[in-house]
């Protein structure tokens, strides 16, 4: 018997993400995969080097993740729940795209669905993009979502 599917869409509050989440959940209700909806909260690896600045860090970095869970995983994963599809949520700090690719690792993720905002193509090249970067380096099907 196959193991049962699971989506990862990567979510950052916008509408792009939303849009990714919605097409996930649609294929999820014809083959019965899970969704995965997963954020990476950045972090820049910024060390406290004072008490008080470890203090003030741990106090901001609580309100983050306690704002990314309740203006953007949770309203999500309710706008969905609805749907028949088993919604999980999950969040984690560092770089978007080494943070999407490890998770896909360790939770052996079978598809991967990604907001893409449509910059140009030079934009994308100069700047790159989270969308663009996963599409390149995943290794498994990614579906990328205008």
């Amino acid at each position: 018997m196959a193991k049962k599917q699971t989506y990862l869409v990567a979510v950052d509050g916008s509408e792009w993400g939303e849009r990714a989440a919605r097409a996930a959940v649609n294929l999820a209700k014809q083959t019965g995969a899970t969704v995965y909806l997963f954020s990476v909260i950045p972090w820049s690896g910024f060390r406290p080097l004072t008490m008080d600045e470890l203090e003030s860090r741990s106090m901001v970095r609580t309100e983050e993740e306690d704002t990314l869970k309740a203006e953007v995983l949770e309203p999500l994963a309710k706008a969905h729940a609805d749907s028949g599809v088993t919604i999980e949520t999950g969040y984690t700090w560092g770089h978007p795209v080494d943070r999407v690719r490890k998770e896909i690792k360790e939770k052996k993720i079978h598809m991967v669905f990604v907001g893409r905002r449509g910059r140009s193509q030079v934009l994308d090249m100069i700047m790159g993009s989270v969308a663009s970067n996963l599409a390149h380096s995943v290794g498994i099907p990614i579906v990328l979502v205008p």
